[in-house]
């Protein structure tokens, strides 16, 4: 198994975070990834990729009040997300 180092851990999932596929969810995962990822520790980049992970059209139902979050959803992170977007 291959180990990604941190350098290109941080850059994927930047990436990742800025081309989601919905230009909404881009502008909010992406300057939210610029700002935060390099400070993060290991576990908190697992909570943020688990987070890339969920289909945009969940996300932006969740953090736009529109569904509840399933209770299985990092509920403290996408709140994070969102009191950033507002600031």
């Amino acid at each position: 198994m291959l180990i990604e180092d941190r350098a290109n851990r941080l850059k994927r999932l930047k990436y990742r975070a800025w081309h989601r596929g919905t230009k909404e969810m881009d502008l909010m995962l992406g300057p939210y990834a610029d700002a935060h990822l390099g400070g993060m520790s290991a576990e908190e980049l697992d909570r943020f990729e688990r987070v890339l992970d969920e289909a945009d059209t969940d996300l932006l139902k969740w953090i736009l009040g529109q569904e509840p979050m399933p209770d299985d959803a990092d509920h403290a992170l996408i709140a994070d997300l969102l009191a950033f977007r507002t600031s």
